[in-house]
């Protein structure tokens, strides 16, 4: 009982006597407070005392593109903290190739019940992708929060780290260990992240009088495969550093480097973008620009509880600055 109390009080951030308080009935803690605790119950595999199996927790959708990208774990391990000191418990939807679409699992949520869907990297970040769903949440007015940059036209609050500035970062980086060569690999065509990451590229080597032509740009998707692909492509035309949308990607263009016959970081540097974990573990350690997970998974649940509570929420974009993380897979230009 004991180790019971404190795992739950641990979890919602508060003592173990305020959790039995909870357990057993009595007043002195407020609503959210109780609340928190017995989702926290829930989420940790415990059984409600049985004067308190009748109430029914209040849930969240999270619905995420996948978990390969341990970046979305990452993601999914805050929000579900954040809501659990709410008093919601996530209900995490990961669609999968050929399998569930978001459409589906957004129908799924609604019988449901739920009182708000979060997404994070979901369709509303492709411009040719199915947007039908976003509309009849709209239409319904369930509470929405979108994690990272979204088509415009979707009027839900969105929380987002700043790609513009991340690309700045990675591409000043390589720039000031002198390389003049430089590909990104990106994501497809029509990802708005992507979009934003090209323009500012190309504005950032303008500034530094690096010419960033359409032959080191190459579109992929996001998996360590599609990189290794991609940056098979780059470095034919000669790139010395390698900017790349998500660490998979980069792991992916570490790969292509050595079967080409590359050393990594002397014969080609490769810069990573999230920093998820254990990149700091790989060979050579991923120089990376980490997003800052923590405090834009918090905003987001802030930002689905004001909704939800029926509070007027801004529907403006809140960026957040992402950080430069050096490790070892950048090092001078050759020759440089």
């Amino acid at each position: 009982m004991a180790g019971r109390l404190a795992e739950v009080a641990q979890k919602v951030g508060v003592s173990e006597a305020t959790v039995s308080r909870v357990l057993n009935g009595r007043s002195g803690v407020s609503e959210q407070t109780r609340q928190a605790v017995l989702t926290a119950l829930d989420v940790l595999g415990y059984e409600r005392p049985t004067k308190l199996r009748g109430e029914r927790a209040r849930l969240v959708g999270l619905v995420l593109p996948e978990l390969q990208n341990p970046i979305f774990p990452a993601f999914a391990e805050v929000v579900g903290g954040a809501l659990a000191q709410q008093g919601y418990t996530p209900v995490l939807c990961t669609q999968t190739a050929g399998g569930v679409s978001e459409a589906d699992y957004v129908d799924l949520l609604l019988t449901q019940q739920v009182s708000g869907i979060v997404f994070a990297g979901g369709n509303f970040a492709q411009r040719g992708a199915d947007h039908d769903h976003y509309g009849l949440l709209a239409d319904r007015g369930l509470p929405v929060v979108l994690i990272n940059a979204s088509i415009e036209e979707l009027p839900f609050p969105r929380v987002s780290c700043d790609d513009e500035v991340a690309v700045e970062q990675a591409v000043g980086h390589l720039a000031s260990l002198g390389h003049t060569r430089i590909g990104l690999v990106l994501g497809p065509v029509d990802h708005v992240p992507s979009e934003r990451k090209l323009h500012a590229a190309r504005a950032a080597a303008a500034r530094l009088g690096i010419t960033l032509d359409d032959d080191v740009v190459a579109r992929s998707a996001y998996s360590l495969e599609s990189g290794q692909a991609a940056a098979t492509r780059l470095l034919k035309h000669g790139v010395t550093g390698l900017v790349c949308a998500s660490d998979p990607l980069a792991l992916g263009a570490i790969r292509a480097a050595r079967r080409a016959g590359r050393r990594v970081p002397e014969d080609v540097s490769v810069v990573g973008y999230d920093d998820s974990v254990f990149m700091n573990c790989t060979e050579p350690p991923l120089t990376t620009v980490r997003q800052p997970i923590e405090p834009m998974g918090r905003a987001a649940i802030d930002l689905l509880v004001g909704l939800i509570a029926g509070q007027p929420v801004s529907t403006d974009e809140l960026l957040f600055e992402p950080e430069l993380v050096v490790r070892g897979s950048t090092a001078p230009a050759p020759g440089a």
